[in-house]
């Protein structure tokens, strides 16, 4: 038995034409640490070409084959480095997650007009004109590829909505008239009105031909890689009726229970990530956003969070079988949209609390694993370099996860700025016991199980020097040093 682990192998600041040849040279080492699935950045050609983090995306079908937007390749590559770096992850055992970007295109190569009303960007539900026809770039033709794997042409009928209007070269948010509906497709949240629209070319699901084409893609990418996983972007901005139907066709047509997490960024509503799983009647998992917020407001507040309340009202603490629970990823990191960087300090906290305990299937982040750094403007149109350094206990604790985290926990959780907890293990696997304070050092008396009476515990990090006995009915005193985290596992 493997305890789940997935590893975000990129970040927002990836450097160009390098990440598809680096997941093939890493994937040995990944499958040696314990990670046993990896997400990839959207593979498809962006409307920004070889610089498109991924999410602006133009063409599904162009994995960086064709030339287009400016490049043949992506900005991780080519289609056949794609292909290789995948491969190299199932040779390896570690799955193959791969991203979809669906709520929206960019890019169109032509113009339509189109009628449409202008809504209020911060109320969707009301409408600043009556119609007018707009020029939009809703007609997607992809010249450079010229039908081949699709003649699907994207045109007007494909989307609900845009954010330009070429005729008058006004930026705002429009809402194109259709046959399909004449206003915005439902969300589970009133936010903004109707959250429908995010960016770009708002695609339209009630048209059966896009589901089609979009099972299509699917179905077509899976028989080039035979992914095991798929993230699901912006799910907030979708309908979930759409995706119920999407993931039972797909799981169906290929006949493979594929994994999915979507992306439903609500930090601090669990409500609406509770209600998202109703709605899609369990379908997929997701990312755990109120722990991850959880975090951020903790490694800010220092010796004056609580941490015994680090788990309340969070999805994993809710319906741990499908919480997916991270510390950062390219959204929060510093200078993105959705910024709530973790302090450095708590990090080794964070990710103790995601890997070493039962509940959630935890994501490690790329830079978190080998650092990063890079420049961008900030709020203040400054220019910022930022580095992002590598968590140094972070590799001993994904082998502590891979080898040490199983069987019966007990929680210590006490004190306001000490908690710890144990697992004691099973019949292939020894166990382990964690101890962490955001203030001062701390000892906790747990119970770690008789079956280690008379053996000596030592801390794998190496932040406590000395050893530990456990006692003969199973207790030990176990440490940490001021805001750290200590794992203590069997000397031997």
């Amino acid at each position: 038995m493997k305890n789940g682990t997935m590893m975000q192998f990129f970040h927002w600041y990836t450097p160009e034409d390098m990440l598809w040849k680096e997941v093939k040279e890493k994937a040995e080492y990944l499958g040696y640490l314990g990670v046993t699935s990896v997400w990839l950045p959207p593979a498809s050609k962006g409307m920004l070409g070889g610089r498109s983090v991924g999410y602006d995306t133009y063409d599904l079908f162009d994995l960086g084959e064709f030339d287009q937007k400016g490049s043949v390749r992506t900005k991780y590559g080519t289609k056949d480095e794609f292909i290789e770096a995948t491969q190299a992850l199932h040779d390896r055992g570690v799955q193959v997650i791969v991203d979809f970007v669906f709520n929206h295109k960019a890019g169109g190569d032509e113009v339509e007009l189109v009628q449409a009303i202008r809504v209020n960007e911060e109320n969707r539900l009301e409408n600043n004109s009556q119609p007018f026809e707009i020029e939009a770039f809703t007609r997607f033709t992809f010249p450079g590829r010229n039908g081949i794997y699709s003649e699907f042409i994207w045109d007007k009928h494909c989307f609900t909505g845009v954010d330009y209007d070429h005729r008058t070269q006004e930026h705002g948010i429009f809402n194109l008239l259709s046959e399909y509906g004449n206003d915005w497709e439902h969300m589970i949240d009133d936010e903004k009105g109707n959250y429908d629209f995010l960016v770009f070319c708002d695609i339209e699901f009630r048209n059966p031909a896009v589901r089609d084409e979009l099972l299509n893609y699917a179905t077509w990418l899976h028989g080039l890689t035979y992914y095991d996983g798929i993230r699901l972007d912006a799910v907030k901005h979708i309908p979930p009726q759409y995706f119920k139907e999407f993931l039972y066709f797909l799981r169906e047509k290929i006949g493979k229970d594929i994994f999915a997490v979507g992306e439903y960024w609500a930090p601090g509503h669990l409500e609406l990530l509770t209600r998202y799983i109703e709605a899609t009647e369990g379908a997929m998992s997701l990312y755990d956003s109120v722990l991850q917020h959880n975090f951020h407001i903790a490694s800010n507040s220092g010796g004056d969070y609580d941490l015994r309340r680090i788990f309340d009202k969070t999805l994993v603490s809710h319906s741990p079988e499908l919480a997916v629970t991270l510390v950062d990823n390219h959204d929060t990191q510093p200078l993105q949209a959705l910024e709530a960087p973790v302090e450095f300090w708590f990090k080794p906290l964070a990710y103790a609390l995601i890997l070493l305990r039962k509940d959630g299937y935890p994501c490690v982040f790329y830079p978190d694993l080998f650092g990063a750094s890079y420049w961008d403007k900030g709020n203040d149109g400054q220019d910022h370099e930022i580095f992002i350094n590598r968590v140094a206990e972070l590799e001993n604790m994904l082998y502590a996860r891979k080898d040490f985290a199983f069987g019966t926990q007990r929680d210590y959780f006490h004190s306001a700025n000490a908690i710890g907890w144990i697992r004691e293990g099973d019949e292939e696997h020894s166990g382990c016991a964690v101890v962490m304070s955001n203030s001062d050092g701390v000892t906790i008396s747990m119970e770690i199980g008789s079956r280690y009476a008379g053996k000596k515990f030592r801390d794998m990090l190496g932040k406590v020097p000395d050893e530990v006995w456990v006692n003969e009915s199973g207790w030990a005193d176990f440490h940490c040093t001021p805001g750290s985290v200590s794992v203590w596992t069997e000397a031997d």
